[in-house]
């Protein structure tokens, strides 16, 4: 069946398209939301019109994403979870309970199906996530995971404090290392000589 999109059907058809559909799609899906009409020969008057609208449409929603990527990027997200002593999470943090933590966050609906978190997150820490607002615009995200009852800015000071630690220490290590590394050659050159 030969249908008159009105509005964007994302991957079928843009608004003022005339696409060939399947009739079942056409007859239960696209015609009773109004997506798209019959291909009639009134209908076919309005496509100039009903094409220029829909690109309006596009114009504003990218422009609206644009700002709302620009927003998001490098925001952090604070999720509290229970974790057990050793910092792992009984549970994970998915995709789910970013996309709640972020609605709650900017008061917008954010889909799940919308972010990607590399792997389900088991432990505490900072952890980062990308949101495809848009199929054109993304945004990365700084996850925070808190146990519960933890305040998350001070949880946050203490992990910069551990990381400064384990980089001292880390310098520290490597010199001793490298000490004892080099005691036993100049042992043995000396022996040598």
């Amino acid at each position: 069946m030969k249908v008159l999109f009105l509005e964007d059907v994302t991957g079928v058809a843009l608004g003022g398209e005339i696409k060939e559909v399947k009739n079942g799609f056409a007859r239960n899906y696209l015609i009773p939301k109004r997506l798209a009409v019959p291909a009639t020969k009134d209908a076919l008057q309005r496509v100039e019109r009903l094409s220029k609208d829909a690109e309006q449409k596009r114009l504003k929603l990218l422009a609206d994403m644009k700002a709302l990527g620009e927003a998001l990027d490098g925001t952090r997200v604070d999720i509290e979870m229970r974790a057990g002593a050793n910092g792992r999470l009984y549970g994970s943090v998915t995709n789910a309970v970013v996309a709640a933590e972020l609605s709650k966050a900017t008061d917008r609906e954010i889909d799940r199906r919308t972010i990607d978190v590399a792997d389900s997150i088991r432990e505490v820490g900072e952890h980062s996530a990308t949101v495809r607002v848009h199929p054109e615009v993304t945004a990365t995200l700084s996850l925070l995971v808190y146990p519960a009852g933890a305040d998350p800015e001070e949880f946050a000071q203490s992990l910069q404090e551990d990381e400064q630690t384990a980089d001292g220490d880390g310098e520290a290590e490597t010199e001793v290392e490298a000490a004892a590394a080099a005691g036993p050659v100049e042992a043995e050159a000396s022996a040598e000589q």
